[in-house]
């Protein structure tokens, strides 16, 4: 086997075997094939496409090419939740400890953020002293304990998809609805999760930015996720103004508090009305893993059983239990708590009166960037205590003068870099807008 002649096949269009996709990734991975016959053929799938059932031999390779977490002696089904990625996105901080709560262990493998998008790892580590690091060991004490354990990708797992998606972010291969499959399902599956829940974001804040686009990988991602043997929801929701009221690391953090019904001092929190789109496709996901993980026979009854866990506060004591094995101070987050901002800030306001008509989710993610809040690139610092609170949603009534936003920096340069976008980013009008849903759609292989 030669690895020109794979590169030629797929250029013509045809379809590899899993001996053939196996020869090419291990031989990258060990590096007995060079980094330009893989471009060649990143490129050649690009353009070409895959099968199906290319997409899912591609995907069980890469899940084999390094540590595969062993669960076993933790009682399961274990279901887990992956964005696509969004502007204001912290549903993974209220997600994870509500399902938990419901009896379902939830093991998570999150990211950071990049570009214009937040990352769940930088907003859990602006908790004083919390590590996403976590030992294979570690990941399975905190899992059994707490019912649910946050961690980012160690080098040992998946290392196909470290060195793929490296090249693919050099080659002009990136969006490729099959490498974005495997990519994606390699990290879920080698993490142990028999079930998944994806939540596939179209709009101006999301990668996928039309209902077409995010339907196709919707629909890859499910059907591959059967063709290995796995039950996966995708939930395809809007992601054209940001999610919730806060953009900003430990802003989200804040805000999924509140989301918790979480308490400071002798103060009870409850959630804003500006995180109504927040708890809508939280609940949501949360039903659909309560169906996967075997607690609810239905969406409806999901739904019910989650906002029960909410309101007796059990997802809010597995928050903090978390927290606690996790290495956080819950007495720092507590102090902190709507306490802690950047020295900077500075309100916009409307300039006339009026009905929000939109809230660009891209630029509030770029003026997140320039504050601090994301990465240009990968290796960037992020900031914990910087963002934007968002004082309106599309729809709202506004008067002149009315705050729009508030945002939080580190200096007088970041805040000017921001500003523009920010005032770009919203857009108020004379009339009513209609309200727009945020659950687009929602596909299955149940």
């Amino acid at each position: 086997m030669r690895a020109v002649d794979l590169v030629v096949k797929k250029r013509n269009k045809e379809v590899l075997s899993r001996d053939e996709i196996a020869y090419l990734i291990n031989g990258y991975v060990d590096g007995s094939i060079p980094e330009y016959q893989i471009s060649a053929w990143l490129m050649a799938v690009f353009f070409c496409g895959m099968s199906r059932e290319e997409t899912g031999h591609l995907t069980d390779v890469m899940i084999q090419s390094g540590t595969v977490f062993d669960l076993s002696g933790i009682a399961g089904p274990f279901v887990d939740k992956h964005s696509t990625g969004g502007v204001g996105d912290k549903v993974s901080l209220i997600l994870a400890p509500l399902v938990a709560a419901c009896g379902v262990p939830v093991p998570m493998m999150s990211g950071r953020a990049l570009g214009h998008t937040g990352g769940t790892l930088d907003k859990l580590e602006s908790i004083e002293g919390y590590t996403t690091a976590l030992s294979m060991d570690r990941f399975r004490d905190v899992l059994s304990e707490a019912g649910y354990a946050m961690t980012g990708q160690s080098a040992d797992v998946v290392p196909a998809d470290r060195l793929l998606y490296a090249l693919r972010d050099v080659t002009g291969t990136v969006e490729s609805v099959p490498l974005i499959t495997a990519s994606i399902l390699s990290k879920k599956f080698a993490e142990g999760s028999d079930a998944l829940v994806f939540d596939v974001k179209c709009g101006s804040g999301a990668f996928m930015k039309t209902n077409a686009q995010a339907r196709e990988l919707a629909e890859s991602l499910v059907e591959t996720g059967d063709a290995l043997g796995k039950r996966v929801v995708a939930v395809l929701s809007a992601m054209e103004q940001p999610l919730g009221h806060m953009v900003g690391n430990f802003l989200e953090v804040e805000e999924s508090i509140a989301c918790l019904h979480g308490s400071v001092g002798s103060r009870s929190l409850q959630p804003d009305a500006r995180s109504a789109d927040l708890m809508e496709v939280t609940l949501r996901l949360a039903a659909w893993m309560l169906v996967l993980g075997g607690k609810c026979s239905s969406v409806e009854q999901g739904c019910e059983l989650a906002g029960q866990k909410l309101d007796d506060r059990s997802a809010w004591r597995r928050f903090v239990h978390n927290v606690e094995l996790q290495g956080g101070d819950p007495a720092v987050l507590e102090r902190r708590y709507q306490n802690w901002r950047a020295p900077e800030s500075h309100t916009i306001t409307a300039a006339d009166a009026g009905y929000v008509e939109h809230i660009d989710a891209y630029k509030v993610g770029m003026a997140g960037v320039y504050l601090g809040v994301g990465r240009n690139k990968a290796d960037d610092d992020v900031l914990p205590h910087v963002g934007i609170e968002i004082h309106t949603k599309r729809g709202s009534r506004v008067g002149c003068g009315d705050a729009l936003c508030t945002i939080y920096a580190a200096g007088e340069q970041a805040l000017q870099n921001a500003l523009p976008l920010l005032e770009q980013a919203f857009r108020v009008g004379p009339g009513p807008v209609q309200q727009l849903p945020i659950i687009l759609q929602e596909i299955s292989n149940l």
